[in-house]
């Protein structure tokens, strides 16, 4: 059976893109990154996850991306923006999906996958720029230049089947495959138990997508 590495935050998308690489009948290796957010209920969500869509296993890395801090994700002096941002908004947190993706591609070669997916979105999202089409054949072309299973005639794939899907196509497409939504935390500010703010771009842009595909959204809000 071929495999592929699957990244899975924990949230609606990443959640939709595992169903979609089960549904293709591969065994998916699901990764996570504690990389020091600070909703960090995602990581209980995606480990949820991962046991109910069926994934062969399921591994955190720890990758203290709040060293740095400039990103609202992961300093805790930087206030989470509550309505939608001119420009690239302080969710975005440097070099993410970069380092998430290097250490999918360690784990792929160890694993003999021969891809990479993850649920990038260039639609519905927040102007990330390593969210974009052209950011992810750049990284392709990086991995295939960079790892021994290239080199020796095995390329690898970065999937992102997504990443030209509206929000609502995600939720209708993750409903068909059977995703159980309301293990999956969307949320930046998502206190531990999971619930959501109901105010951050996140929660809009998931709100928005359950309202236009029609479906109940089963996401639990905190009082007040």
């Amino acid at each position: 059976m071929a495999s592929a590495v699957v990244l899975l935050s924990g949230g609606l998308d990443s959640a939709t893109v595992l169903a979609m690489a089960v549904a293709r009948g591969l065994r998916c290796h699901a990764l996570s990154v504690d990389y020091g957010q600070r909703h960090r209920a995602e990581l209980a969500a995606a480990a949820q996850v991962a046991r109910a869509l069926g994934a062969a296993d399921h591994r955190v890395v720890g990758v203290d991306l709040g060293s740095f801090g400039g990103s609202a994700l992961t300093d805790p002096t930087i206030d989470v923006p509550r309505g939608p941002s001119r420009g690239i908004p302080m969710t975005y947190v440097p070099a993410r999906n970069t380092i998430f993706l290097s250490l999918a591609l360690a784990q792929a070669e160890v694993t003999g996958s021969d891809s990479i997916f993850t649920g990038a979105n260039a639609v519905d999202y927040s102007g990330y720029p390593d969210c974009r089409p052209e950011y992810m054949a750049a990284f392709q072309h990086l991995a295939n230049l960079a790892t021994r299973r290239a080199v020796e005639g095995q390329p690898i794939a970065i999937e992102s089947p997504i990443i030209h899907m509206r929000k609502d196509e995600i939720v209708r497409q993750g409903y068909e495959l059977g995703v159980d939504f309301a293990l999956t935390v969307s949320c930046y500010e998502a206190d531990p138990a999971g619930r959501a703010c109901g105010a951050c771009e996140a929660c809009r842009l998931r709100r928005e997508g359950f309202e236009r595909a029609g479906i109940a959204d089963p996401t639990r809000y905190r009082p007040g």
